[in-house]
């Protein structure tokens, strides 16, 4: 009996140990400075903006969580986030991409542009409004015709956000000159944002999310790898599996690129690093979240209604914090869907293959076990 209680004393000592040591070293986002809630864009007349506030629909969701504790509302009340004002937000992280932003840009705002209109207009698919005889009603993934007088319409239009993530190169310059060689229609629709220091992709992300006033928010990589165009699909499969109250993701994944020239020409250690943080998911992760074939694609759409239940929670700044947007998605029963995109290898990575991938796996492993042992938590 004694050697029993001196085992279980012995555990719960243990456990307090790694609880204490997991409080040392899992991450903890650092606290947004005041200029980095800010942006820039091109005016009417061609010059540079002054300093703008972002948008915050935290703040909104905040003050109503605060209320809803006050009036001792129950803890599962859905409070809502405010209003979406345009109908597709794409957030950008980019850290020293004056050499890669411009081509994406270029591919995202043609998109863009042929779908949702240069100035708030529809476009004709995938998401956008299509035009038909007066009077005409039509929801055409995700817009809400004219058939009734009274009937409200969803947000047109789009913006992207680009977030510097600290960059020391020409990144926001090439970013505000590409938003002015698009003319006064288009130009105001790209902002910036630039964050003192780097913070990590995933910080970039997280901070770009917070500030969006899209109905559907997309966050893509800087360097153009994945097939914008796809974009639609997965609109399209996003509103197949959202749930009553709005909430879904779609994840673009590259799992059906496997068996592919792109990935067969990569070297023995890339695949061998790649197959085993697959394991490594597979082994660390919840059920939903391990069925997922490719986490790490930097092609997701949210919707609005998803975002206070994942943008809020979120501690990884580094390449992980994929896994954790998802496992977040998983814990509030938002379903996701896996949708297969074009993507292609794109030159001047600023991922270390072998370094990376272990930094990755270690963040795993500590972003795991600290909301299991609860050091993370919601509330």
């Amino acid at each position: 009996m004694i050697v029993e209680l001196l085992k279980t004393a012995t555990l719960w000592a243990n456990l307090d140990k790694f609880y204490i040591f997991l409080y040392i070293v899992a991450p903890i986002p650092r606290k947004v400075l005041q200029s980095e809630t800010t942006y820039k864009h091109i005016e009417d007349n061609g010059s540079v903006s002054h300093a703008k506030p972002l948008p915050y629909w935290k703040n909104t969701f905040d003050q109503r969580k605060k209320t809803a504790r006050a009036k001792r509302d129950p803890p599962d009340l859905d409070i809502g986030i405010e209003e979406a004002e345009v109908f597709m937000s794409i957030v950008v992280p980019a850290f020293n991409e004056e050499n890669r932003l411009g081509l994406m840009l270029r591919e995202a705002v043609q998109y863009l542009q042929k779908e949702y209109g240069q100035t708030g207009s529809a476009g004709s698919a995938n998401g956008g409004l299509k035009h038909r005889h007066k009077g005409a009603q039509e929801q055409a993934n995700g817009y809400l015709g004219s058939g009734n007088k009274g009937a409200q319409r969803e947000p047109t239009g789009w913006e992207i956000l680009i977030i510097s993530d600290g960059s020391k190169d020409k990144t926001v310059d090439t970013a505000l000159e590409f938003a002015r060689s698009l003319g006064i229609d288009s130009a105001g629709l790209i902002r910036v944002a630039s964050l003192v220091e780097n913070r990590g992709k995933g910080g970039a992300v997280t901070h770009g999310m917070s500030h969006v006033r899209g109905k559907y928010v997309l966050f893509a990589d800087a360097d153009g790898a994945s097939k914008f165009e796809d974009l639609g699909k997965l609109v399209r499969e996003i509103k197949k599996v959202e749930d009553k109250d709005g909430r879904g993701v779609a994840v673009g994944s590259r799992a059906h690129l496997m068996g592919s020239e792109e990935v067969v020409k990569r070297s023995f250690l890339r695949n061998l690093l790649m197959y085993s943080f697959h394991l490594l998911l597979w082994i660390l992760t919840p059920p939903a979240t391990a069925a997922i074939r490719d986490t790490q694609c930097g092609f997701k759409l949210f919707s609005r209604p998803a975002l206070p239940y994942i943008i809020p929670y979120m501690h990884s700044e580094s390449w992980i914090f994929d896994v954790e947007m998802l496992m977040l998605a998983e814990s509030a029963s938002i379903p996701v869907a896996e949708v297969p995109i074009g993507w292609h290898e794109v030159q001047g990575s600023k991922l270390n293959v072998l370094w990376d991938s272990i930094g990755m796996a270690w963040g795993l492993f500590i972003l795991r076990a600290a909301w299991a042992m609860g050091v993370y938590r919601r509330g």
